[in-house]
């Protein structure tokens, strides 16, 4: 089996739109309605936004692939606020591929992007019903805050979580 880690262009938008597609309804069906799923996804992985991310660098983003077949995905930031922080903005592996390591290797990565970047602390927000929150504190992410951030006609009921890089 070869895992392959690589940082996605514009060409890769389809496929990052198509993963989220396969991702998100298994992993937020039980948490967020229909509709808010829908809105999400439309709004964050519409394909000229995620296109003008890559190309202006406003996140970086890398794919994971197993044998060649694209798996999973992350993508990270610098805040621009706080010199010390990068921002896990998405890390996400197909429901059939969880449990295999993948979602460590890809936080691995980033913070080592970010320590490279000279930055000292790693930030995610996480739904508060999301079970991921357990895989991060795995991971020693503590939880600093709740924040209700307003999304359309959603308000989106997060952790901020962090962790020392």
């Amino acid at each position: 089996m070869e895992t392959a880690l690589r940082y996605a262009t514009a060409d890769d938008v389809p496929m990052l739109r198509l993963l989220a597609e396969k991702i998100w309804w298994p992993t937020y069906a039980e948490i967020l309605s229909k509709e808010q799923i829908r809105f999400m996804l439309d709004k964050i992985y519409d394909e000229d936004k995620l296109r003008l991310q890559i190309e202006n660098e406003e996140q970086t983003f890398l794919i994971l692939s197993e044998n060649n077949v694209s798996i999973g995905f992350t993508a990270f930031s610098a805040d621009q606020e706080n010199p010390q922080l990068m921002t896990l903005e998405k890390i996400y592996c197909l429901p059939e591929m969880q449990g295999k390591g993948y979602g460590k290797l890809l936080i691995n990565t980033v913070e080592t992007k970010a320590r490279e970047a000279g930055k000292s602390i790693l930030q995610l927000y996480v739904h508060r019903q999301n079970k991921a929150r357990n895989f991060y504190e795995k991971l020693n992410f503590k939880v600093v805050k709740e924040v209700d951030r307003p999304l359309g006609k959603f308000l989106l009921t997060d952790f901020v979580m962090e962790k020392k890089v």
